[in-house]
């Protein structure tokens, strides 16, 4: 989820988790540094930093082999932290819960061009190399294996862009995770509005004189602003919205809080980077190479992945051992962002763990 889906979600159920109440999880800090990394646009970097977040401890079987490893994936435009959110670690981290970190070691990447990781901003602005999900995933398995030393996944769970990349994962190295948890996306070609709102948002940086072809001094506020205002209403959901902004000007007040915040956080190269990341995505055509169990998961009012598109029940019978659940709208589901509520679909995660544990 793009931090601004991302924020969007965590202000408007800001009550959901008394700040009395939970915990604080911050990880402990990594990076890993892939040598003469080569993407698929045939571009390369001499030095890839992926930066990462650990929780917990590894533990290894008789052979050697890490046996308790979940990976969690962030969003678009999100970063290590994005899924230490209290709706999201509050309810998975604790003693006795779903992902508790005295029995997993939980591992939290910033992808590439996010976060702490390499990224346009560090100062190959356009000219940095063009990335997508099959580089990302690929350099996630290289950091496991060389820099984390995993060479085996309890399970992958990911959110919005980490739920497309879960695909990529199961169908590029099977079985290198017991299970899949992806949450809010669909497994085929981004095409329709979800595109049209993506297009849209980068073709109005690029076309505002200030960004100069990526090398402004200054950010771009035009087309950037523009563009923010275009990833809100992508994550947004209308009764939760209704609820929380119930006057004119009260949704007015929304706009301007949410706009001047990430407007001022958001560097547009990176914008337009991990926007396009998707441009050619599309598992598709080799869903049947996942084999584990699969617990899939989209929310009826998910206005980026719409359910009356008919997608993901047609796919999900694609993967021999997938589950789809639609969860239907209520009055905790929060659109796309409903992938960091985990409280609303924790029992599935429970389900998923207890069918895909290995056999003694």
């Amino acid at each position: 989820m793009h931090r601004s889906l991302w924020l969007a979600t965590l202000l408007a159920c800001a009550s959901c988790v008394s700040a009395q109440t939970a915990p604080t999880y911050t990880g402990n800090p990594g990076d890993y540094i892939a040598h003469d990394f080569h993407f698929g646009s045939g571009e390369s970097l001499p030095d890839l930093k992926l930066h990462y977040l650990t929780l917990g401890t590894p533990h290894r079987d008789a052979h050697g082999h890490v046996d308790n490893a979940v990976f969690l994936l962030h969003g678009t435009g999100g970063d290590a932290h994005t899924l230490f959110n209290p709706l999201f670690s509050t309810v998975l981290f604790g003693p006795e819960q779903p992902l508790d970190i005295h029995k997993y070691f939980l591992i939290f990447p910033a992808d590439i061009g996010q976060g702490a990781s390499s990224k346009p901003s560090d100062g190959l602005r356009m000219k940095f190399p063009h990335y997508d999900y099959d580089d990302m995933v690929r350099s996630q398995h290289q950091m496991l294996l060389d820099g984390l030393h995993v060479d085996h996944l309890r399970l992958i769970l990911g959110t919005s862009m980490g739920c497309m990349q879960s695909f990529v994962w199961g169908e590029t190295y099977p079985g290198f995770a017991d299970a899949l948890m992806p949450l809010a996306c669909l497994p085929v070609q981004l095409a329709g509005r979800n595109r049209m709102m993506r297009y849209m948002a980068i073709e109005n940086i690029e076309k505002d004189p200030a960004w100069k072809n990526g090398n402004y001094t200054t950010e771009p506020q035009e087309g950037l602003r523009t563009a923010n205002e275009m990833l809100l209403i992508m994550g947004s959901a209308p009764l939760v919205m209704q609820k929380e902004e119930p006057t004119r000007a009260a949704a007015e007040a929304y706009v301007d809080k949410y706009l001047a915040h990430t407007t001022a956080s958001t560097d547009a190269n990176n914008l337009i980077y991990y926007v396009d990341a998707s441009r050619n995505y599309d598992p598709s055509q080799h869903l049947d190479r996942i084999k584990v169990p699969v617990m899939w998961i989209n929310s009826a009012d998910d206005f980026i992945n719409p359910p009356e598109l008919g997608i993901a029940e047609k796919m999900v019978h694609t993967m021999p051992h997938a589950q789809f659940v639609l969860l239907p709208i209520t009055d905790k589901t929060h659109g796309h962002g409903t992938h960091t509520i985990a409280s609303i679909w924790q029992n599935y995660l429970i389900q998923l763990l207890n069918e895909s544990a290995p056999k003694p």
